[in-house]
Formats: structure tokens, C-alpha cells, sequence
């Protein structure tokens, strides 16, 4: 499999790279992915489960145990559970976020598309949604998966990251602009 961007160099871009490539053998995949953005919520929305992921102290068989309990709770398959399992015997649960970031973009990468994360001041409904989306397809020539985030701190406008790649069209940098321009 070859990924740009040397995803695969990085510690969580081999375990992405191995586990896309046993879910792609077993045509789960879609699942993996799925499972994979539900523990990352988990651990956005969980401060124990994310001390837990990050505590060096907890030993190999407890970080099992307690990522098999969350898996259950979660209801994940059973290859990312087993996924999971590896991850705890090798003490690398801190790299899960990595890893799931890096699993979603090689996923992605395969499918001919890119994920392009957007900022918004204000949550966009689904027919601004849809432009955008559409919008952005036509300038990356590839399908895009628009991830929309709320941030009020940038008062207006939108931030799009698509890769390494970022359009700020925000108010707040724009102000910040015409503050550095009215200093000179």
C-alpha cells in the first residue's frame, strides 16, 4: 500500500497501516473506521478514559481490561477490539488519537478523497453544507468529506484545513490583519 505524505513513517501510521490493511482483507473497513471515530469521541468527551489512555502507570493487563470494558460498552468489532488489545499489550494506547487520525486519512486516501475539517462561527445547515462541500470538491478534483466544527472565537468567516493546506477566511484574522497593517 503506498500512502503520501509518509503516514506509514510514523509510529501510529504503521499500526493505521496494519489495521487498515487486516480490515481491508476482511472487508470491514467501513466498520473499523466507524468503530475508530467512536473511541475518539469517547476519549474527546471522557477525561478518565483519556488520563487512562495516557497514564504511563497503568499496567499492560488493567489498560487491557479496562479498553475491553469500554469496547463493550461501545459496542466495537471484534477486529478493533483485538486492535485495541495490541495496543494495550504494546503500551501504545497513548498513540490511539494518532492512530485513528492516520487510519481515517489512509481509509480515505484509498477511497479518492480527502477530509477537509471546517470552522465555522456558526453550525452550518445542510444546504450550506452541501455547497461547501461541493465547492470544495470542484477545487480538489476529489470527493471531500467536510468534518464541521463550531469555534465562536472566530466571530465570522470559516477555517478550512484540508491536509497540510489552510484557507482562513475568518473575521477574527482579518481583524487581526488590518491590526497589524494600522501598526506599520
Amino acid at each position: 500500500m503506498e500512502i503520501s505524505g509518509g503516514i506509514t513513517a510514523s509510529l501510529a501510521g504503521r499500526y493505521a497501516s496494519a489495521l487498515y490493511e487486516l480490515a481491508n482483507e476482511q472487508g470491514f473497513v467501513a466498520a473499523v473506521e466507524a468503530d475508530l471515530e467512536k473511541l475518539a469521541a469517547a476519549v474527546r468527551e471522557s477525561d478518565d478514559l483519556a488520563a487512562l489512555i495516557r497514564n504511563p502507570q497503568v499496567g499492560r493487563e488493567a489498560a487491557a481490561r479496562a479498553v475491553d470494558a469500554v469496547a463493550n460498552l461501545l459496542a466495537i468489532s471484534p477486529l478493533t477490539k483485538n486492535f485495541l488489545g495490541v495496543l494495550a499489550g504494546n503500551r501504545r494506547l497513548s498513540a490511539l488519537p494518532d492512530v485513528v487520525r492516520a487510519f481515517v486519512t489512509i481509509a480515505a486516501a484509498m477511497r479518492g478523497e480527502v477530509t477537509a475539517e471546517v470552522t465555522t462561527a456558526h453550525p452550518l445547515d445542510d444546504s450550506q453544507l452541501a455547497a461547501l462541500t461541493e465547492k470544495l470538491a470542484a477545487r480538489e478534483g476529489k470527493a471531500v468529506k467536510v468534518k464541521a466544527s463550531v469555534d465562536p472565537e472566530i466571530l465570522g468567516g470559516l477555517v478550512v484545513r484540508i491536509g497540510s493546506q489552510m484557507i482562513d477566511s475568518s473575521i477574527r484574522t482579518r481583524l487581526n490583519s488590518l491590526a497589524q497593517a494600522m501598526k506599520a
